[in-house]
């Protein structure tokens, strides 16, 4: 049998008055996410415990069957794991955004899209800095998303559990001073993070941006640090081999850290231009490899709509994912025999505040063995109305499995 999990990430939101008292989900038009609620169960999950700051690290892992307030160390490990970077005990991975900061706010948490190009020289400047008996080293990533790896030695890092950060997408227009590292280690990180603006200020990337009336990353923001978490391969814990197409770092790391394929796709972004059709025929064709049993699609799309507070943006994103991949996977695997499909967000992501949220993200699944319930929808509402219910997120995929 071949299982499915589509991830529009970040799409369960709240009503919005500009849809007439709709969610998103409910003004978009998803025949086939629909169809699969027809056919099957709808119900709610909650991803992300209270105690834990809403992400995609946590839902995501949640969503994957392991238990987060077990497992989870943090999101920069996870992301240290998809670039090949192996974490030693003792070291430490921190996620390296770089951002727009202007009078003390936080303008854009991705200094409006950074090119990669631009990116990586900044990160080769601030790596020059670091030269030396430094413990630090960067790695460029994608766009304005980096990394920053403590190597440990013979002394103890200055970091423990206790060390506070803030993502920067939770701080969107709002003053930086509250948010600042804190705890242990904190004074190093925010010296850096002091650092990268005195670096960054004559940096030949960002003179050339102002010059063409775009806006220069100002600073780098540090924040998700963690050590390697220890997690148990997916296939001893559920007995199926598992892939992932994404085109976001923190997914590609979490599926090598329990021993998944990493599928790549030409024109995937993680941005509202990914090429979904192109997810969508890449995941038909890696279901019909032999060693995979279990494939999760992830589209970051919707989630960057409702950063962005864009609720056009945000449905269309749906409605792509609904006609370009979740409806061939599914005509795809009925053709086949038995399977089973299910659809569910990490998190919810509000277009009001523009940041991730603690709440229930409405799930839909069907397939061989799973009788329908009496939701013929998928959105907030019916998942509301439902009697199937996940409080712990991590159970969801046992139940989906067997």
């Amino acid at each position: 049998m071949k299982y499915v999990l589509v991830i529009p990430d970040g799409v369960a939101d709240e009503p919005q008055p500009s849809l007439g008292g709709k969610t998103p989900l409910q003004a978009a038009k998803l025949p086939a996410m629909d169809k699969i609620a027809g056919l099957g169960v709808v119900g709610r999950t909650d991803n992300v415990p209270a105690s834990m700051p809403s992400g995609s690290d946590v839902g995501t892992m949640t969503l994957f069957g392991y238990d987060t307030l077990k497992f989870h160390t943090g999101r920069a490990p996870i992301e240290a794991a998809a670039q090949g970077i192996e974490l030693n005990p003792g070291d430490w991975a921190v996620r390296c955004n770089l951002v727009t900061v202007t009078n003390e706010v936080m303008h854009s948490f991705t200094a409006e899209q950074y090119p990669s190009d631009a990116a990586q020289q900044l990160i080769q400047l601030l790596q020059k800095d670091q030269c030396g008996d430094s413990h630090w080293k960067y790695h460029a990533g994608v766009s304005y998303r980096n990394l920053l790896i403590y190597r440990s030695r013979a002394e103890a890092a200055p970091f423990t559990k206790l060390t506070g950060s803030t993502p920067p997408h939770d701080i969107t227009d709002q003053p930086i001073a509250a948010y600042l590292p804190t705890g242990p280690g904190s004074d190093e990180l925010k010296a850096l993070m002091t650092r990268s603006r005195e670096l960054f200020a004559t940096a030949a990337p960002n003179l050339a941006r102002t010059a063409a009336g775009e806006p220069p990353a100002t600073q780098t923001w540090l924040w998700g640090l963690g050590q390697r978490p220890a997690l148990t391969p997916f296939a001893e814990k559920f007995g199926v081999r598992g892939a992932v197409i994404t085109a976001v770092d923190l997914l590609r790391g979490m599926g090598r850290l329990i021993g998944w394929d990493v599928v790549e796709v030409e024109g995937a972004t993680g941005y509202l231009d990914t090429d979904y059709a192109a997810k969508g025929r890449k995941a038909i064709e890696t279901l019909q490899r032999d060693d995979i049993d279990f494939l999760v699609v992830h589209v970051e799309a919707t989630d960057e709509a409702s950063h962005e507070g864009n609720t056009a943006a945000k449905i269309e994103a749906v409605q792509q994912i609904d006609s370009k991949i979740v409806a061939p996977i599914h005509e795809w695997l009925q053709s086949q025999g038995e399977y089973r499909l299910l659809i569910s967000p990490d998190h919810p992501t509000f277009l009001r505040t523009r940041t991730h949220s603690h709440g229930d993200c409405p799930f839909a699944a069907c397939g061989t063995g799973i009788s329908p319930n009496s939701q013929t929808t998928y959105d907030e509402v019916a998942a509301a109305a439902s009697d199937v219910g996940f409080p712990e997120g991590h159970e969801l995929m046992g139940w989906f499995l067997n």
